[in-house]
């Protein structure tokens, strides 16, 4: 997503927010893809880590990095790495995609006296993860699990059965109150919890035989930008900024 580490899989994530101190947390949104970039910092050692970063935002975020005075340590874009010298970039190794650093399920993502854990959610694509706090209070969801619905799965090697047990055994485990924080929304919500999905989402509240009927009868325009962003992403952790 430079001081702090990035731990190796399976090892356990520490209770680092001991001084009660909240974390800082930044919800921006980009209307043309309808995504939200989410910004985590600790305020004492002012480390942050960028989730879910928009090529054409980049400026944007790192203005407002400099202006809240903190130093970004991860990101999932490399032109945010040429923006911020120290940044690295990190995106999941089974993406394909190049990046200063590649994480895996059970990895941590150290900034400050906060870590994300990485979960593996594959379904919407092979390398979908999903970042959840040391404390379990909130989760970044990616494609997966959005509000009320779900990321498509009929392109960029997409499996609806995949997806169903990725948000099932990886997401909705985690304590009914954590709040859920997706890269995207349609309706102009902003947030959900565990729960709210758990018994409120129309499609991953079916059977799992049900929701892939569903999935596989979408029928779905192709996305906007779809030719474009399929091979920029494969390239998002070493982008530089245009000359």
């Amino acid at each position: 997503m430079a001081g702090a580490t990035l731990r190796v899989a399976g090892r356990r994530l520490s209770q680092r927010s001991g001084s009660g101190v909240p974390i800082l947390l930044r919800q921006m949104f980009e209307p043309k893809s309808c995504t939200y970039t989410y910004l985590l910092g600790d305020r004492e050692s002012h480390e942050a880590v960028l989730i879910d970063p928009v090529l054409e935002t980049a400026p944007r975020d790192a203005q407002l990095i400099k202006e809240l005075g903190l130093r970004l340590l991860y990101a999932g874009s490399g032109l945010l790495r040429s923006l911020l010298p120290g940044c690295q970039s990190v995106i999941s190794r089974l993406s394909g995609a190049q990046a200063d650093l590649h994480i895996e399920d059970g990895d941590s993502i150290h900034f400050g006296r906060f870590a994300l854990e990485t979960r593996s959610s594959p379904g919407h694509t092979p390398g979908c993860v999903t970042f959840v706090l040391n404390d379990h209070s909130m989760a970044f969801t990616g494609d997966a699990l959005l509000i009320r619905g779900c990321g498509r799965t009929d392109f960029q090697q997409g499996c609806a059965k995949t997806l169903y047990h990725s948000v099932h055994e990886k997401i909705f485990t985690l304590p009914g109150d954590c709040l859920i924080y997706p890269a995207h929304d349609y309706r102009g919500l902003t947030v959900s919890t565990v729960e709210e999905e758990r018994t409120l989402n129309p499609r991953l509240t079916l059977s799992c035989e049900e929701f892939v009927k569903v999935m596989d009868n979408l029928n779905l325009p192709k996305p906007q930008q779809i030719d474009f962003a399929v091979p920029a992403n494969m390239h998002c952790g070493i982008q530089t900024p245009p000359t």
